[in-house]
C-alpha cells in the first residue's frame, strides 16, 4: 500500500474514531431522555422563546427536544401541533442553527473551541437569524404539507429500547466513518497535484466548509480534526471556519425535514448562510483590527 494512501486511511479513522467517542455517548442518551420523558419537566423554561418567536405556546416542547437532541425529535413534538408554513420556517430557522447543542458543542471543543462560546453564538444566532423574517411578507409561507408525520420510536422494554439505539448509533458511525474516509482520500488527491499545491490552504478550508454546510457539523468538523493535527490549518482558521459551521450547517437534509410540512426552502438556506457570512466577516475584521493594533504598540 502507498505511504500516501496509507496516511490518508490513518487520518481518516483517527478523526472519524475521535467523533463517534462523542456521537454514541449522546445518541444513547437522546434516547433515553425521550424513553423516560424527561425532557417534558423542563420544557416550561423554553416558553419565553416560543413568545420572542412568535410560535404557539404548544412548540416550547418540540425546542428543548432540537435543542438538547436532534431535528427528528423536534419534528416529532412539533408535527401535531397543526402549524402554518410561516411556523414551520421560523422553527427550521431558529433550530437549523441552534439543535443537538450537547454533542455537536462537544464536538467542537475537541477542535479548540469553548463550549461556553459556542452555546453562546448558537443561541444568540438562533434568535438573530429568525428576526428578519418577521418582516417578510406572507406570500412567502404559502407551502402546503406532504402528509407525512415523523413519529417518535416506540420501545416495550429498556432493554429493547438500548438494543435499538446501539443498532442505530452503530449505523451512523458507519455512515460518519465512510464519509470522512472518502472525502479525506478526494481532499488528499486533490491536494497533491501539482496544479493545487499553491492552493493547499483554500482546499483545505473549502473541504471542511463545504462538508459541513452540506452535510453537517460531524462530518465537517471530522476533516478539520485531521487538518489540524497535520498542521495544515492555524488556530484561527479553524475558530472562523467553526464560526461559520456553526451557523449554516446541514443545508441538505435538516431543511428539507421542515419543508415536508411546508417550509419554505430557500428562506431557511439563505438566512443562514447570510448570517454565517456577515458574522464570521465582521468577526474576522475584528480580529484583523485587533491584532493591527497590537502590532502598532510593539
Amino acid at each position: 500500500m502507498p505511504n500516501s494512501l496509507r496516511e490518508s486511511l490513518k487520518a481518516s479513522f483517527a478523526s472519524a474514531i475521535l467523533i463517534l467517542k462523542l456521537v454514541i455517548p449522546f445518541y444513547i442518551l437522546a434516547d433515553i431522555l425521550l424513553y423516560f420523558d424527561l425532557l417534558r419537566p423542563v420544557s416550561f423554561l423554553f416558553s419565553p422563546v416560543t413568545s420572542i418567536l412568535q410560535l404557539p405556546s404548544e412548540t416550547a416542547m418540540a425546542i428543548c427536544a432540537g435543542v438538547f437532541l436532534n431535528i427528528y425529535a423536534a419534528v416529532a413534538f412539533a408535527a401535531p401541533l397543526g402549524l402554518s408554513s410561516y411556523e414551520w420556517t421560523i422553527l427550521g430557522v431558529f433550530l437549523g442553527v441552534c439543535h443537538s447543542l450537547p454533542v455537536e458543542n462537544s464536538i467542537m471543543k475537541k477542535l479548540g473551541i469553548s463550549f461556553l462560546y459556542s452555546t453562546c453564538l448558537r443561541i444568540s444566532m438562533a434568535f438573530l437569524t429568525t428576526m428578519p423574517l418577521f418582516f417578510l411578507p406572507a406570500s412567502f409561507f404559502t407551502g402546503e404539507r406532504s402528509g407525512k408525520n415523523i413519529q417518535l420510536a416506540s420501545y416495550s422494554s429498556i432493554p429493547d429500547m438500548l438494543l435499538h439505539s446501539l443498532a442505530n448509533a452503530a449505523v451512523l458511525s458507519l455512515k460518519i466513518i465512510s464519509l470522512i474516509t472518502i472525502v479525506i482520500f478526494l481532499m488528499d488527491t486533490i491536494k497533491r497535484t501539482q496544479f493545487i499545491t499553491h492552493y493547499g490552504q483554500r482546499v483545505q478550508t473549502s473541504f471542511s466548509l463545504l462538508t459541513g454546510q452540506l452535510l453537517g457539523i460531524t462530518y465537517g468538523a471530522g476533516i478539520l480534526f485531521k487538518e489540524a493535527e497535520s498542521g495544515n490549518l492555524q488556530k484561527k482558521d479553524i475558530f472562523f471556519i467553526a464560526t461559520f459551521l456553526m451557523i449554516c450547517h446541514s443545508l441538505l437534509e435538516d431543511p428539507l425535514i421542515f419543508v415536508l410540512f411546508g417550509a419554505n426552502y430557500w428562506i431557511i438556506v439563505i438566512s443562514r448562510l447570510a448570517m454565517a457570512c456577515i458574522i464570521t466577516l465582521l468577526l474576522s475584521r475584528v480580529f484583523q483590527y485587533l491584532e493591527n493594533k497590537r502590532e502598532g504598540k510593539r
